[in-house]
């Protein structure tokens, strides 16, 4: 097979399509069960094994034995000792060694200008962050399984949601860092395009009415305020974009909705 230059969030997401064939396919587990042992929800098994996630990319390696070995014992440990996200980020690293060439030479520093200290501690952190961030995955599904109302439910996958995101965001941190890059700026996107974005959020937040949270109690403010904090946190962050470099341009026209003329 070809030596790819390959994301780490995608040889994670590849892992655990093929676990999740060999825990279903190989051994028979029902779809809920896999997802279970995955730290994933049921959904997620489901579009891997139908080809709906990862499409092509997953082809070449459904094929590959030495990838279905990886995937077969990862399986394993899965069933005999469940790890979850941990055991599997372990096989999604063997299994980016294997066949990312380019990045094994990146990681031995090749053309790197990050500090010697940051460049070799900069992998154990952020590999220890991924594996923080993924059982932390695991254990808030495993607490809205147990829980006995859907806003309880909303409200750990809403924490399993954010925790996901953090660990697919440092993979792509490491995989920069892995390069030698520390600063980027954003492409594609002009000025306008993110002040756009944020009328539309002020928008949003003067359409809503009134600040429902102090009329809440419980679960239902808890839930109502996080959305509140979600929205101060785009706020800044749409206001960081704009001072990271972006360049003035021509707006798009906003698409036309059904319904509008």
């Amino acid at each position: 097979m070809t030596a790819t230059t390959t994301s780490p969030v995608v040889w994670v997401q590849v892992m655990q399509a093929l676990v999740a064939r060999e825990l279903v396919d190989g051994f028979g587990l029902p779809e809920r069960q896999a997802a279970a042992l995955l730290g994933l929800v049921p959904s997620s098994v489901s579009q891997y094994l139908s080809g709906k996630r990862l499409g092509p990319r997953l082809a070449r390696y459904l094929d590959n034995e030495a990838a279905r070995r990886i995937a077969r014992s990862t399986a394993q440990r899965l069933m005999e000792e469940p790890g979850g996200p941990p055991v599997v980020l372990e096989a999604a690293i063997a299994l980016g060694e294997l066949y990312d060439q380019p990045t094994r030479k990146r990681r031995a520093g090749a053309g790197s200008s990050i500090r010697p200290a940051l460049r070799r501690e900069a992998p154990r952190w952020l590999r220890n962050r991924i594996v923080g961030e993924q059982n932390a995955v695991a254990e808030c599904m495993r607490l809205a399984q147990r829980s006995r109302d859907e806003l309880t439910r909303a409200l750990f996958r809403q924490i399993a949601s954010d925790s996901l995101r953090h660990a697919e965001i440092v993979a792509s941190l490491a995989a920069y860092l892995d390069r030698g890059v520390t600063s980027s700026v954003p492409t594609g996107i002009t000025r306008e395009d993110v002040e756009h974005l944020i009328e539309r959020e002020h928008e949003a937040e003067e359409n809503s009415g009134n600040d429902l949270g102090p009329e809440l109690g419980g679960v239902m403010r808890i839930l109502w305020n996080s959305m509140v904090a979600d929205e101060q946190k785009h706020e800044r962050v749409l206001q960081e974009l704009l001072q990271a470099g972006l360049v003035a341009g021509v707006r798009s026209p906003p698409r036309r909705t059904k319904g509008t003329s």
